[in-house]
């Protein structure tokens, strides 16, 4: 009575996250190389381009998390709910 756990992205989806992560993080460290500008400079672009890569990758993680926790939750309420359906009788007489 219980459905199967589905996956919710595809390979093809997957590899073109990954993909478009890596390019683009390339793109802005080759960007902050050549930047014409003092070192400490392009120093300070480079930390705040970590910092916003961190802090991405904390957000999905978390957002992630509270999908799956809501998930878990939904599949836990809904097997209470088969559980409950399955025991009533509604022709029972209480005697």
């Amino acid at each position: 009575m219980t459905k199967p756990i589905q996956a919710s992205q595809t390979a093809a989806y997957y590899v073109q996250a990954v993909l478009s992560f890596a390019i683009s993080l390339i793109a802005m460290v080759v960007a902050l190389v050549y930047l014409p500008a003092a070192g400490w400079v392009r120093a300070f672009l480079a930390l705040g381009l970590l910092y916003v890569v961190t802090s991405t990758i904390t957000l999905s993680k978390v957002i992630r998390d509270r999908q799956e926790l809501s998930e878990v939750t939904n599949r836990v309420d809904q097997a209470r709910l088969d559980k409950l359906l399955t025991e009533h009788d509604p022709f029972k007489v209480e005697t």
